[in-house]
């Protein structure tokens, strides 16, 4: 009788099939435009990449995904492109699971899918707590999504992560999930280490040549824009500088389009132009009243620039007393006076937050669920 004839690369990927109980990571972050989800995946898996053995954890791209060298991730390229996100998870990589038993998704984007279920992340559940915030029809139903799978992830999800206590005492409460059963694995700031400070923006833009208050983020209402605006027309000798895009053309609350003078919009930066104006800036801005980690005034720090955030969701937990705290509802209050107040040093912050950490959390949970070994807190099905 004739054995069937493989090649290496053949064997090896069968060995990587038949084995069961694979984790793979859903790689559909490596397409999109970098915010905190997509920095928080991208941080995590190349450094799983160095923890794991060889072919231990695989990787599931779209084809016109640009793929880092990886050395130990099983890397799966499937034939079809990311053209919407929604598609390719609920409909191409979907199907690919349900046709492929033996693997078990790991999502870090908020998503859990209803017929192949696996490890998912839950950053916040900024649509159920406050579904105001969406107002439009666009907003609405991106809002009623967001729910859908916030009640997935918590009903179906073998195993939930989130990035603060914050959020894992929110997600247990609101779904009546024990709080040991979420794990927790912070974010950090070392990616900013190896950013190079970009200081032709400096030049660029010569009003940044006296002192200003940044703001950096997403433009959601969330973020909080209207207070740095509103701040702004009460104190016409403060200046300010925003940086940042529109989320799916979600509102911010405030009239970006129309600010005072002495707010200067710039945009969406790269990290060294965000990273010089961090080093440069009187202090970093967060007003955001809602947020399930918060990783921008993180990175100020480490630039050495000094913090202002709201007194709100999980910032208090992250920053402790290295922050100036204010309330974000709030707008009577002296940003100046503020800054004369004590804080604490940050490098006990900074050395808290760590990408080398939280990785291997990420692969002890792997581990942990590939040896039906739930121990370390989870949702075990």
């Amino acid at each position: 009788m004739l054995q069937q004839q493989v090649t290496a690369a053949e064997y090896n990927k069968l060995k990587f099939f038949n084995k069961p109980k694979r984790v793979l990571i859903n790689g559909d972050f490596l397409c999109r435009k970098i915010t905190g989800i997509e920095r928080y995946a991208w941080e995590i898996t190349n450094r799983l990449d160095t923890l794991c053995d060889k072919d231990e954890i695989g990787i599931i791209v779209p084809h016109n995904a640009q793929v880092p060298p990886y050395k130990n991730l099983y890397i799966l390229r499937h034939k079809k492109d990311l053209r919407s996100q929604l598609f390719w998870k609920m409909i191409t990589l979907q199907f690919f699971l349900v046709t492929h038993r033996t693997w078990t998704i790991l999502d870090f984007g908020n998503t859990c899918l209803p017929l192949a279920p696996g490890i998912s992340f839950l950053h916040d559940i900024h649509c159920r707590i406050m579904p105001k915030d969406f107002i439009t029809t666009r907003e609405k139903l991106i809002c009623l999504y967001s729910r859908f799978q916030y009640w997935l992830i918590s009903k179906r999800a073998k195993k939930i992560v989130t990035v603060s206590y914050f959020s894992r005492d929110q997600i247990a409460k609101t779904y009546g999930i024990p709080p040991e059963k979420i794990s927790v694995v912070y974010s950090s700031w070392n990616h900013f280490a190896s950013v190079t400070a970009d200081y032709s923006i400096l030049d660029e833009t010569p009003s940044l040549k006296t002192e200003f208050y940044f703001s950096l983020g997403t433009l959601i209402k969330r973020k909080n824009i209207a207070w740095i605006l509103e701040y702004a027309r009460k104190h016409k000798d403060t200046l300010f500088v925003l940086s940042g895009s529109p989320l799916s053309k979600i509102k911010t609350g405030g009239d970006i389009d129309s600010p005072p003078a002495n707010i200067i919009y710039l945009g969406y930066l790269n990290d060294g132009q965000v990273k010089a104006l961090m080093e440069k800036c009187k202090a970093f801005l967060l007003p955001s009243y809602y947020e399930g980690f918060g990783l921008t005034p993180l990175e100020a720090l480490s630039c050495g620039a000094k913090i202002i955030v709201a007194n709100a969701a999980s910032l208090p937990e992250i920053y402790g007393n290295t922050a100036h705290y204010i309330d974000p509802f709030n707008t009577d209050v002296d940003l100046d006076a503020l800054m004369q107040e004590p804080i604490e040093e940050p490098s006990s912050v900074l050395e808290k937050y760590s990408y080398g950490t939280s990785a291997k959390q990420v692969y002890d949970i792997i581990k942990n669920f590939t040896a039906g070994d739930w121990t370390t807190g989870g949702k075990a099905q």
